[in-house]
């Protein structure tokens, strides 16, 4: 074989190592850190939605029948339960969307 036919065929060796090494890497989750902050402020929202309304309800009846806090208490702690019932089911929501992201990254061919 000529030497310069060699150098090429390395080159084109090498080239095609390079290429199938880029497609093999993990693309870059940039936007990882910044949909974690998101689905953390979503949740602390929702928790916080659920007390206020519970408040605001609360706070409502008893100005409307001149009790006493009666039912301000009740509806906050309505409202918390709320919100946290809220707040597992974004999490559940999140879970089964990871999960199904690595179930599909599993079940890829390895080759491609």
């Amino acid at each position: 074989m000529d030497p310069d036919d060699q150098q090429q065929k390395l080159a084109q060796l090498e080239q095609k190592i390079a290429s199938a090494k880029k497609a093999q890497e993990p693309a870059p989750r940039v936007d990882e850190h910044y949909s974690q902050a998101h689905l953390a402020w979503r949740m602390v929202i929702e928790l916080v939605a659920g007390l206020g309304i519970g408040f605001g309800i609360g706070y409502g009846l008893d100005s409307l029948f001149g009790t006493l806090p009666v039912f301000l208490v009740l509806f906050v702690f309505l409202g918390l339960a709320a919100g946290v019932k809220t707040m597992l089911r974004s999490a559940q929501e999140i879970q089964e969307k990871k999960m199904a992201e690595t179930a599909e990254k599993n079940e890829r061919p390895k080759g491609h």
